[in-house]
């Protein structure tokens, strides 16, 4: 059976009547941020005063894309009698985006907690050379990372803040003793005097 001249032209104009009643799905970017979801890996930040310049996220990273210098510096004893120990200062943290592929390596064997995934993604340039992004940028970014989910309500509690709380306890009781002992003392010499 040979075909009706112009169903083709219906089946392109029905299907172009059904998309036109449909709901848009178009962001308009530049005027509407997007809704990003929670994990978004966008960019690196770098919480510094975590920094204990230990090298592991820069040689664990596959690209090599992150460069780390420092330099040693000696602090004196915390005790008279202690010895002097020394300390790495951190003068250099870079990444260079143009070769991360954002596998996530880096954050995941930092065992001090000083990078994290933020999801800032406007960082674009028109030079390749400038995407290697210094400290003072990724500590920018560290602003922007969201705060952690919490825990589920039926979890047992983190022995971190177990043992914290704890100690905290314990540094209570002991000063609510000092502060009753010297009134307990005071008592006896004024019962005494009466």
């Amino acid at each position: 059976m040979p075909p009706i001249p112009g169903s083709g032209l219906a089946k392109g104009l029905a299907v172009t009547l059904r998309t036109m009643t449909k709901k848009t799905v178009t962001e308009q970017y530049p005027d509407v941020q997007p809704e990003l979801p929670p994990r978004t890996r966008g960019v690196i930040g770098l919480f510094e005063e975590n920094c204990t310049v230990c090298m592991l996220c820069a040689r664990e990273c596959p690209d090599w894309c992150i460069y780390i210098d420092s330099h040693k510096e000696t602090v004196p004893a915390a005790a008279p009698g202690g010895r002097e120990r020394s300390r790495n200062v951190l003068d250099r943290f870079a990444i260079d985006f143009s070769l991360c592929m954002y596998c996530g390596i880096c954050i995941e064997v930092c065992p001090f907690d000083a990078l994290f995934w933020s999801p800032e993604f406007e960082y674009s340039e028109t030079d390749i050379r400038d995407l290697t992004h210094e400290r003072d940028k990724l500590r920018e970014w560290m602003w922007t990372v969201p705060a952690p989910p919490a825990l589920d309500p039926g979890a047992e509690e983190p022995k971190e803040l177990a043992a914290a709380r704890k100690t905290a306890d314990k540094l209570a009781a002991q000063a609510a003793e000092r502060e009753a002992a010297p009134q307990d003392a005071a008592r006896p010499e004024q019962e005494g005097r009466e």
